[in-house]
């Protein structure tokens, strides 16, 4: 009798029926993103004037054309906080990793994650000292 049980537990549904919610979930991640498009075309007005085609800056009429050309500093600057932004995203994994029960690891971890930082330190006193982040 537990036999026949365990029998008619797997057979129930069959084996494309374990795969119902992975096609639920990739039918909802396709229209998520669609429906709103579709919808968007269907709703917006389709009259452009002058006024709407001009660049829009904070409300503030544009002083030059758009393709004009930048300083270098400003791409610079952007590099700059993109390498630290991007650089204390592993601050995260690190604290969670941190937080563990095995004190060798973390000891390691506090170690090396200090030696990160004052890599990062560094590297912005010498971005700060060449003059890297001034506007003038």
């Amino acid at each position: 009798m537990l036999l026949q049980a365990t029998a008619t537990a797997h057979t129930v549904g069959g084996p494309i029926a374990a795969y119902w919610p992975v096609m639920i979930f990739f039918g909802v991640a396709v229209v998520f993103p669609v429906l709103p498009l579709v919808l968007g075309r269907f709703l917006r007005p389709i009259r452009y004037e002058k006024n709407k085609m001009r660049p829009y800056e904070c409300g503030i009429d544009p002083e030059t054309g758009a393709h004009d050309r930048f300083t270098v500093r400003y791409y610079i600057v952007a590099m700059l906080f993109l390498i630290f932004d991007v650089e204390t995203i592993f601050l995260l994994p690190w604290a969670i990793i941190f937080m563990g029960d095995d004190f060798s690891f973390t000891r390691f971890a506090l170690v090396e994650m200090f030696v990160f930082i004052g890599i990062l330190v560094v590297g912005y006193y010498y971005a700060w000292r060449k003059g890297a982040l001034e506007w003038v």
